[in-house]
C-alpha cells in the first residue's frame, strides 16, 4: 500500500499533539495559547495547516478563539448520549438502554406513492414505493413503531428476494448499494388513535413520540423517508445548542 494514503494530514497530527497538550495540563484551561505564528514554528507546519488544526478543536468546544485576542484553553464539555446530531441505528439506541433487542416483522409492499410521500422523496405521485413496517422489541416489549418509505426505482426487488433482520441501514448498503450518510428529522407528538403509536401504548403511563426522516445518499438524493414512533419511557433525545 503506498504509505501515503495512510498518514494522516497534517493538520489532524497537530490537532491531536495540542489535544495532548491539554490533556497533560502543558496547556491549562483558562490558559491563553501562543500566537499562531508561535504556534505553527514550533509544530514546523504553515500557518494554513495549524489553523485548519484550531477550527476543528474549536469545532469541538476545546478550545475559544476571540479574534484581536487570542485562542483559550476551554473545560471540556460532558459528553451527550443519543444526540440528535449523530446518526443513530434503532438497534444501537436499544442496546445503549441496556436492554436485549429484538423484532416482530410487520409487512412489506409495493404501493402507490401519496402526495406527502411523493413531495418528501421527489417522486411523482402515484409512483411504486416500497412501504415497509415493522415493530422493534425491548426486553420483549415493543419500543419502536417503524414505517419506511423508498422509491421503488430505487431499491428495485431487494425486499421481495432478502428477509430483512437486524439493521436497516446495513441491508440498504449491502442488497441496494444505498449508504444514507445524512438526514432532515422533525420531531412530533402523534395523536394517541394513530394506528402505529397504538401498538406502542401497552402500559397507562407510556406516551409516545414521533421522529420523521428524510434520509440522503452520497449524492444527496432523498432514498428513505421514515416514520419511527418510540416509547418516550425508553428513549431520550438530547441536543446541544450553541449561541
Amino acid at each position: 500500500m503506498n504509505k501515503k494514503t495512510t498518514e494522516k494530514p497534517s493538520y489532524l497530527v497537530i490537532k491531536e499533539k495540542i489535544e495532548e497538550m491539554i490533556h497533560t495540563g502543558k496547556l491549562a484551561v483558562g490558559q491563553r495559547m501562543p500566537s499562531e505564528m508561535q504556534m505553527a514554528k514550533s509544530f514546523q507546519v504553515s500557518r494554513e495547516t495549524f489553523r485548519s488544526a484550531i477550527k476543528l478543536l474549536e469545532q469541538e468546544g476545546k478550545v475559544n478563539v476571540k479574534h484581536g485576542v487570542g485562542t483559550f484553553v476551554t473545560s471540556p464539555l460532558p459528553k451527550i448520549d443519543n444526540s440528535l446530531e449523530k446518526l443513530t441505528k434503532i438497534g444501537e439506541l436499544i442496546q445503549s438502554a441496556g436492554l436485549i433487542e429484538g423484532e416482530r416483522k410487520e409487512y412489506s409492499d409495493v404501493v402507490p406513492a401519496t402526495s406527502e410521500w411523493a413531495d418528501y422523496l421527489k417522486v411523482n405521485g402515484g409512483d411504486p414505493v416500497v412501504q415497509h413496517e415493522r415493530i422493534r422489541t425491548a426486553n420483549g416489549e415493543p419500543v419502536v413503531c417503524s414505517l419506511n418509505v423508498m422509491p421503488k426505482s430505487i431499491v428495485g426487488n431487494a425486499f421481495e428476494q432478502k428477509e430483512l433482520k437486524g439493521s436497516l441501514t446495513e441491508f440498504l448498503e449491502n442488497h441496494c448499494k444505498i449508504k444514507m450518510i445524512r438526514s432532515d428529522a422533525e420531531l412530533a407528538v402523534p395523536l394517541h388513535i394513530d394506528r402505529y403509536c397504538q401498538k406502542l401504548l401497552i402500559h397507562p403511563q407510556t406516551t409516545v413520540m414521533q421522529m420523521i426522516q428524510l434520509h440522503y445518499d452520497e449524492l444527496n438524493r432523498p432514498v428513505m423517508l421514515s416514520y419511527d414512533y418510540l416509547r418516550n419511557d425508553i428513549f431520550k433525545f438530547r441536543i446541544r445548542r450553541t449561541r
